[in-house]
């Protein structure tokens, strides 16, 4: 059953390619980055410019340019805002195709990826959900989300990708995590040429279980496009259905979900690729005959949405698909199931970025033009009286009040009533007479203001 009415949230960044020109809603703050990252002051702006700033920078494909530092906070704010939009319950899929770089590790860049926001993105929903699932379909292996998780059982990570001699070079199907979490980690070594057959061979019947067992309050997937056939560094043979099929999937089990961005260079099969996806996401079939638009031509020249994958030889037989499929099912049957937290201080909420409308937009009832009249320069007046007395017997007070000034040109007739009025209520006389003379000395500016 997929959601009724699926409410997506877009916190994507500027991207360079086409479909995809959005404005960031949300910055990474430097104590957030910090936290994750001691590499992170090697990115300020102020030592950017510097050699030494290339200290912790892996090799050419993490070069350091101009804007880097707001590069970075601007596509990882874009993930912790699409979680905490999550965590508020203000949307059941959150979307962030700029975010998912998830080489980044917390002592270097690495792999194009220079902060880890996945990370960021998962301990923000880690503040509101016991239990988070990461769920990575780029061809490259996930290797600093698992890092960054790999002693804990509230985070799972499983990762789909190329294994062997190919970046990153990690996780093996023996690696399972560590201490609390072992076995918390899976990792799913695919090789050249995988269909969309053989993908979905492991990965459906994997995920359902993992959703089964570990019962994750959100999840996070990682949709890198290099997976796809005919992607530049790449060498799977997913069709953008079959690749799309993975968020179907993750859609269909109601658990607030984040969608992230990856790798991916084939330009314009990218694009197509999360344009098909965010359609899937919002429940919408998006038409394979692509509209004019501003990048028209990047898409020629069969101008649509999806391209036919290869004829290249699928390497990943069914019996060594079938292997890997039961080892990591039975790593899953030693798992504790769905495990408990205990109490424990956490990092304070994160606040929503967006100013309150109310705050903004004057109400009309305080409109200068508006025809109501407000006293917008009223105060409570300061008072010594006890505040019970004042609560109980508002009007007296007022009387009181009045027949003060009456009482300046009258002071024999006020005397005589007054005599009077003592031999029926003598008590309430005293009562009258110590608040009035209380209040009096205390308002004095205040019978001054009543006199104007």
């Amino acid at each position: 059953m997929l959601f009724s009415h699926t409410m997506v949230c877009f916190s994507t960044c500027r991207s360079s390619s086409p479909f995809l020109l959005a404005t960031g809603i949300f910055a990474a703050s430097m104590p957030m980055i910090m936290s994750l990252s001691s590499a992170a002051l090697l990115l300020r702006p102020s030592r950017t410019s510097s050699g030494s700033s290339s200290a912790l920078m892996s090799g050419e494909d993490c070069p350091v340019f101009d804007g880097l530092y707001s590069f970075c906070q601007t596509y990882a704010g874009g993930s912790v805002g699409g979680a905490v939009k999550l965590n508020h319950n203000l949307c059941d899929i959150a979307v962030n195709w700029a975010g998912g770089l998830h080489h980044a590790k917390k002592c270097e860049a690495s792999g194009f990826c220079y902060v880890n926001d996945i990370v960021l993105a998962i301990l923000e929903l880690l503040k509101m959900h016991e239990r988070v699932l990461y769920v990575d379909i780029d061809i490259h292996h996930g290797d600093g989300v698992e890092e960054a998780f790999y002693t804990t059982d509230r985070v799972m990570t499983v990762s789909f990708h190329k294994f062997g001699d190919y970046f990153p070079g990690t996780g093996d199907v023996r690696d399972v995590g560590h201490s609390k979490g072992k076995y918390y980690s899976l990792n799913v070594p695919l090789d050249d040429g995988i269909d969309d057959e053989s993908y979905h061979l492991l990965f459906k019947p994997l995920i359902g279980k993992v959703m089964q067992v570990f019962k994750p309050g959100a999840v996070v997937l990682q949709c890198g496009a290099d997976s796809l056939s005919g992607d530049r560094l790449g060498c799977f043979n997913l069709s953008i259905k079959g690749h799309a099929e993975c968020v179907k999937f993750m859609r269909s089990f109601n658990v607030p979900l984040l969608l992230l961005g990856g790798g991916g260079y084939t330009i314009r099969n990218v694009a197509r690729c999360w344009c098909y996806e965010t359609g899937v996401a919002l429940g919408i079939e998006v038409d394979d005959k692509m509209p004019q638009h501003e990048y028209y031509e990047y898409f020629g020249p069969d101008y649509t949405l999806h391209v036919a994958p290869s004829n290249m030889e699928n390497k990943n037989s069914h019996q060594l698909l079938e292997e890997i499929k039961c080892k990591l099912l039975d790593n899953l049957s030693k798992l504790q199931h769905a495990p408990s937290v205990q109490f424990q201080e956490r990092m304070p909420d994160t606040e929503l970025p967006e100013a309150d409308e109310d705050q903004n937009d004057a109400d009309e009832r305080w409109d200068p033009d508006s025809d109501m009249d407000v006293d917008e320069e009223r105060k409570p007046l300061p008072s010594r009286a006890k505040r019970e007395i004042v609560e109980a017997e508002p009007k007296e007070s007022e009387v009181q009040k009045g027949s003060s000034d009456h009482a300046r040109g009258f002071d024999t007739t006020i005397d005589e009533n007054a005599s009077g009025k003592a031999l029926d209520a003598g008590p309430i006389q005293i009562d009258e007479a110590g608040v009035r003379v209380e209040q009096e000395n205390a308002n004095k500016p205040s019978d001054q203001m009543f006199k104007s």
